[in-house]
């Protein structure tokens, strides 16, 4: 700890960037993205997503460097959690289990992977503690939430965990409330979307970003069963081929060929009725699932919190404000803001405000 407090320094690998930022208690000295092109990363495209810690790892110690840090002011390193098994939400010590589930990656590759391994070389080199935050394979769901209507085929809770406690436990703050006594329903709007149900402190139920829920701008949602079964046996796709076209070609891509909303809008200022369709569709499928999740609670629900990156779009947020504004007053939280969100878990840690969990 620094005679001004605790410095936490956090991390957040993403695909072709890693992004950081170092914080004196909740306040951020300075934050970073380091690029990592595809001239750099073209010799991992088919290697396993922990194969590129060593160019990660020079690059986060060349920015402290940069930034005149002594690796002995760290009070703690926090990365983003990666796909590991299903656990509670909290703040986790990065252990030998954690780093040996990471490199297994039984639960798929993801950029998040590197964030406890990140974390854990740094804080060796430091000597201090290494944690993760709410990964995304957060669960918190009681037993009625997992049943899919095929035996063997349960649903699981994947989702941007993260950022969706923070933002609710932020909100709790604000209004001098407790966030476990609050019925909450949180809609993170990313590349993928998250919308989940929060009451008792605990995420009840959440649509799982990777194959369920309202489309997005890549990822298709969930989709006729029955037409997706005809596709995966017609001979022509691999399972690959599937994944690709479901989790990262689906959604806006899919029926528009972008990614960006901001195209999209583009185009529907030039009059393009179709691409007006396209975008009312994802609206009404967002404002669909929050009205499910109302029904996960009862009816009752004190607010409904909008927040990710396209929480910044008030065409989307007014969108879905006009449907779901009777179900209870609505916040916008534009952004992810992991960062700060790492930071705050790894501070409640530091200071005993909640005790950090072990890995098993």
């Amino acid at each position: 700890m620094s005679p001004t407090g605790f410095r936490v320094l956090a991390i957040n690998p993403g695909s072709t960037s890693t992004k950081l930022a170092l914080f004196e208690d909740e306040r951020p000295l300075w934050t970073e993205t380091l690029r990592h092109g595809d001239e750099q990363l073209k010799a991992f495209r088919d290697r396993p997503i922990l194969d590129q810690l060593g160019v990660r790892l020079e690059g986060v110690l060349r920015a402290l460097e940069a930034h005149g840090v002594r690796l002995e002011e760290l009070s703690a390193v926090v990365g983003r959690g990666g796909l590991l098994k299903p656990l509670p939400s909290g703040t986790y010590r990065v252990n030998d289990a954690m780093l040996r589930d990471l490199k297994a990656a039984k639960r798929g590759e993801h950029a998040s992977n590197l964030g406890a391994v990140l974390a854990h070389e740094i804080a060796k080199r430091a000597g201090c503690p290494a944690f993760v935050v709410d990964p995304v394979s957060v669960d918190e769901w009681p037993p009625i939430a997992r049943l899919s209507g095929l035996k063997g085929l349960d649903r699981e809770p994947l989702s941007h965990a993260l950022n969706t406690k923070a933002v609710a436990k932020r909100f709790a703050k604000e209004r001098d409330k407790r966030y476990e006594e609050l019925r909450l329903i949180v809609a993170h709007l990313g590349s993928g979307f998250s919308i989940s149900a929060h009451e008792g402190g605990r995420m009840v139920d959440v649509t799982n970003s990777r194959e369920e829920g309202a489309f997005s701008t890549e990822r298709a949602g969930s989709l006729p069963v029955m037409k997706l079964a005809e596709l995966c046996f017609s001979g022509r796709y691999t399972l690959k081929d599937v994944e690709r076209m479901v989790f990262r070609e689906g959604g806006l891509y899919s029926y528009l060929g972008t990614r960006e909303l901001r195209e999209v809008l583009r185009r529907i200022e030039r009059g393009d009725e179709y691409a007006k369709l396209v975008l009312d569709a994802m609206i009404y499928q967002i404002a669909k699932e929050v009205g499910a999740m109302a029904t996960v609670l009862k009816g009752r629900v004190d607010a409904v919190l909008i927040t990710g990156g396209l929480a910044h779009s008030p065409e989307v947020v007014e969108g879905v404000k006009a449907r779901i504004r009777w179900i209870a007053p609505v916040y916008v939280y534009p952004g992810e803001d992991e960062l700060r969100a790492l930071a705050e878990g790894a501070l409640r840690a530091l200071r005993g405000e909640e005790p950090a969990r072990d890995y098993a």
